[in-house]
């Protein structure tokens, strides 16, 4: 796991090392058996059911569940006092990772993993625990999560559902609908919120066979086709009191804290998708000839390849740095602590920042490589007969899961003034007041240690983007939270700076186990992984400084963004396809 502990947020103000995180390549033994079980799970049993699933035969659906449990894929999560595995983060993500790419069971899988489950591991009484958590880790039991409405999506806490105490003290009267419930045909407990007296924002446990809860029909939908989607009505239902999730008045801690870990979820996700749609992409390319030749062999076709490839090593980079520091911390918590899953909570919570940083460029770069899969393969990419139509139509969803992407980023800028504002980061640093840049990222001329022009360069990166916050609170105090603009700027630049740190770093830490051939490929992702990454740095660079600039325009940065952002990699081109030759003979991912 990774060697130093960093806080939230740090990355942007710290430089960190190769040893400091963790990488795919850190694999255990078991977390790869876990792969290769979920591996052959996906093509023994979902490939050959894809059509009863996309056609929503909820009786396969339901089954192929079972089946999951019957592997001990539904208790990697579970406390093993209640029939789980309990497992670290690593080994979540890594199994999400493996069956993301069967689409709509996934979501099915995942919903029952992460938002039907977790709540009650992380806040359930041992009573609760004990009548509901051994089921749905044997695959017996299937859970949903109830948040959003019909007029609260992002605004979860603007729920309008509302619970009522009897008279009697003995239940709750619940009553409200919600909106897109992913699994709500097929659950037999739902995690509702609602406002107890209209106030209190709260959690319930509800099962399936209470009076007056009903389902509504099936969504018709863009992607996802196969997964269950529906309102869930509630209509004076009872719910015992020993039925609340947590405390009265809580559920807020809940619904973000489960949040962060769905963030994630969805992250990997679109990693193990990406990983798929790709590897389809380039074989299609290889089989597809076009005067006389493979498409394979065109350099506009070469250069989607490397730069697919290069974003979904930076992806992977990134959630798994994040993972690492997340297990790493969470190991600092006494399992025999009374408090343990409170103090759980806040090691998970230290990550909120990066949990969105992670949503947004991984679900983000799934985008990009499913649009240039449909582009590689012409008029077929629009044929459902294809793969590359449902990758394309089932990613879409991912930007609006979990908080829409424009919410994300607002959070990671916000969540970095809460840290600015408590003391725990400052902006106004030496280096942001002059903005003088560091010696100039060029490229390698000879003796200098590997990778020391990526990080002259997040060295730079780091040094304006700071300046650009310091500019930000000085300038709007705090209404800063209030211009989201300028908010999304500062954010796009956040997130490409994580992302490039953690594929450089990884780079580094890995390089010397490979070969020389595997080494200079590596080389040349990082390299053009890094130079598409400086280019949107400084776009959002310079859309910042003219949001912050006075009104005579004047601010010492945007019109000097090459300063900053200076990266020319030598034999750029040549790196690329070197990138895609390598891709084109595999036809598959390059790394993990």
């Amino acid at each position: 796991m990774a060697a130093k502990l960093f806080k939230g947020a740090q990355y942007l103000v710290t430089e960190a090392s190769a040893t400091d995180v963790f990488t795919p390549e850190q694999f255990t033994d078991e977390q790869r058996q876990i792969g290769d079980t979920i591996d052959q799970f996906v093509r023994n049993e979902i490939i050959p059911n894809r059509d009863e699933i996309e056609n929503q035969n909820f009786a396969v659906i339901v089954d192929l569940l079972r089946k999951s449990g019957d592997l001990g894929l539904l208790m990697i999560d579970v406390p093993a006092e209640y029939g789980g595995l309990e497992l670290d983060k690593v080994t979540s993500f890594h199994a999400s990772e493996k069956m993301s790419p069967t689409g709509s069971f996934f979501v099915t899988w995942g919903v029952n993993c992460s938002l039907g489950c977790l709540p009650l591991v992380y806040y359930g009484t041992h009573e609760q625990k004990e009548r509901y958590l051994p089921k749905i880790a044997a695959g017996s039991l299937i859970g949903a999560y109830c948040l959003t409405e019909p007029d609260a999506g992002s605004d979860a806490l603007g729920v309008k559902s509302t619970a009522v105490l009897s008279e009697d003290g003995k239940h709750y009267l619940l009553n409200g609908t919600k909106q897109f419930i992913s699994n709500g045909s097929i659950a037999d407990l739902f995690t509702v919120f609602a406002k107890v007296d209209k106030k209190q924002f709260t959690a319930f446990l509800v099962e399936r066979n209470s009076p007056g809860l009903s389902v509504g029909a099936e969504e018709k939908k863009l992607g996802i086709k196969g997964s269950s989607t529906t309102q869930v009505v509630f209509e004076d239902v009872r719910v015992p009191v020993e039925s609340v999730l947590g405390e009265i008045g809580k559920g807020h801690k809940i619904a973000f804290n489960i949040l962060n870990l769905g963030r994630m979820k969805v992250s990997v996700g679109a990693i193990g998708t990406a990983k798929s749609a790709f590897a389809e992409g380039v074989a299609y390319a290889n089989m597809r000839k076009q005067f006389g030749s493979p498409i394979s062999s065109f350099g506009a076709i070469q250069e989607k390849i490397a730069d697919m490839a290069a974003a979904i090593f930076a992806s992977e980079s990134l959630l798994y740095r994040l993972a690492g520091q997340i297990d790493a911390r969470l190991a600092t918590v006494p399992k025999e602590s009374a408090n343990y899953y409170e103090l759980y909570q806040r090691c998970i919570e230290e990550y909120a920042m990066e949990c969105s940083v992670a949503k947004v460029f991984c679900t983000e770069m799934l985008a990009k490589v499913t649009d240039e899969v449909v582009q590689i393969h012409g008029g077929y990419g629009f044929i459902q007969e294809y793969g590359a139509e449902r990758y394309y139509r089932d990613e879409r969803i991912n930007r609006i899961f979990e908080g829409t992407n424009e919410i994300n980023r607002i959070f990671v800028t916000t969540m970095l003034l809460r840290r600015i504002h408590a003391g725990e980061i400052a902006p106004e640093t030496e280096a942001a007041k002059t903005l003088e840049p560091l010696t100039p990222a060029e490229p390698d001329k000879g003796g200098e240690a590997p990778f020391a022009a990526e990080k002259r360069l997040l060295a730079n990166l780091k040094r304006v983007y700071m300046g650009l916050v310091d500019r930000g609170v000085k300038k709007h105090r705090d209404q800063l939270k209030n211009e989201q603009e300028i908010l999304m700027a500062l954010a796009d630049i956040a997130i490409n700076i994580f992302a490039m740190e953690s594929a450089t770093l990884r780079a580094e830490q890995i390089a010397e186990r490979l070969s020389p051939a595997k080494k200079e490929i590596l080389t040349d992702v990082v390299q053009v992984f890094l130079a598409n990454g400086a280019e949107k740095c400084g776009a959002s660079i310079r859309k910042g400084a003219n949001y912050l600039a006075d009104t005579d325009g004047v601010f010492p940065i945007g019109s000097d963004t090459h300063r900053f952002t200076d990266y020319q990699p030598p034999g750029l081109l040549q790196a690329k396809r070197r990138v895609a030759a390598a891709a084109i003979e595999m036809e598959k991912y390059l790394f993990c």
